[in-house]
């Protein structure tokens, strides 16, 4: 299984002058690549990889371009390589059309294959560069493994970072158990579990945000441009940003591979969360649950282990459904937090969500019903349908 391992490094300024000239020209030539493959869709012509690295040849020997020629060539044919995987993920209707990189907004970063870095006795040193990288090594890599590709990144806050990408032998499946969970989320607790159990919301973004909107207001008062007094002022707010996005990530990453460890199923909603962030009211504590990324870690982790994820469909009833009798109430509020049903059974509403959730999951390992949303699966028949009792005229 391959597992990328991310770490923190602080470049020389030799280092950091040398990795930013790259940045800036991996850029240029994924922005000249999709330039000319768009003017070539305009003709009816198709452009592909090889095409555009003939391009690439050609660009470097013009004098207007003649600077490309002062960083590792890898970078640059990478960049048009996640190109191609961009165009082929649009015309499978998987993505949009792609984008051009912008100077300011875009992601800093350039991708090193095994010919241009040397990994050596622990030391990573990139091509041309004399020195190797001062790395903070948090942990280490595998014994007797050496990383196929070398990703480095540069983050709004300044902070430098490399990602080695390796074969992980560690990653083995964990012993297969009986135990099975259903997952809601939500925003007074973080997760609610079909066990009963409830994780409260850590709310990170609420911790840092009156530092966060004094550092904004006064990146507000900055004369728009280049210069070094709203630089100073963008990076305090990237900063603050950057520290609530890292402990975010810490919850989600310990939360998860506690689920992912103690369970062999886990049935979570498929939640549209880019439509429910246009919700202004709670777009703010939307965002900081960080529901999706909740997702993405639960199942790439599940991958790893051999577990199984499965996704309800966003429209099943888990709220309104009687989680004893199957009877389904008409309407529920979202300050109704707990309720009684016609049979008598009290119901917290998170819990009873968790464990509808949970029932309707198992209903897809025993009937293969299927869950998952109809624009994945068309024609796909709704679990809820085989889990809710039909009512008695």
């Amino acid at each position: 299984m391959k597992r990328a391992f991310k770490y923190r490094f602080y470049p020389t300024d030799v280092q950091a002058a040398e990795l930013s000239r790259t940045f800036g020209c991996v850029r240029k030539v994924y922005n000249l690549a999709l330039t000319a493959r768009t003017q070539a869709w305009a003709r009816q012509e198709r452009v592909n990889y090889n095409q555009s690295s003939a391009m690439l040849t050609l660009w470097k020997k013009t004098e207007e371009l003649a600077y490309l020629n002062e960083v590792s060539s890898v970078p640059l044919q990478q960049a048009l390589r996640h190109l191609q995987v961009a165009f082929t993920n649009f015309f499978a209707r998987r993505a949009k059309y792609p984008r051009f990189k912008s100077r300011k907004r875009s992601r800093k970063s350039a991708e090193y294959t095994t010919s241009a870095f040397r990994f050596r006795n622990g030391l990573l040193t990139l091509a041309k560069m004399r020195e190797p990288l001062d790395i903070a090594w948090s942990r280490s890599l595998p014994a007797g493994v050496s990383p196929s590709t070398v990703t480095v990144s540069q983050d709004p806050a300044g902070r430098w970072f490399v990602s080695m990408l390796c074969e992980d032998p560690s990653i083995q499946p964990l012993p297969a158990t009986d135990t099975a969970i259903g997952i809601d989320v939500g925003l007074n607790h973080l997760l609610t579990l079909s066990t009963g159990e409830k994780i409260a919301n850590p709310r990170h973004e609420r911790r840092d945000r009156a530092a966060l909107a004094t550092a904004q207001r006064r990146l507000a008062r900055k004369a728009n441009g280049d210069g070094a007094n709203r630089a100073k002022a963008r990076r305090k707010v990237a900063k603050i940003h950057a520290r609530i996005t890292d402990r975010r990530r810490d919850t989600l990453h310990k939360l998860t591979t506690r689920l992912v460890r103690e369970n062999q199923t886990l049935v979570i909603e498929d939640l549209s969360v880019r439509n429910m962030v246009k919700n202004r009211n709670l777009a703010r504590a939307i965002s900081d649950a960080a529901w999706a990324d909740f997702r993405s870690l639960l199942e790439y982790k599940a991958q790893w282990y051999r577990r199984e994820v499965i996704a309800v469909d966003r429209w099943f009833p888990s709220s309104k459904l009687c989680s004893h009798c199957g009877d389904l109430k008409e309407r529920m509020p979202l300050h109704v937090r707990t309720w009684t049903c016609g049979c008598g059974a009290t119901h917290d509403r998170d819990v009873n969500a968790a464990k509808n959730l949970l029932a309707a999951g198992l209903a897809v390992t025993a009937c293969g019903a299927g869950v998952r949303p109809q624009r994945s699966t068309p024609g796909g028949q709704s679990a809820t349908k085989q889990e809710t009792p039909r009512r008695e005229p």
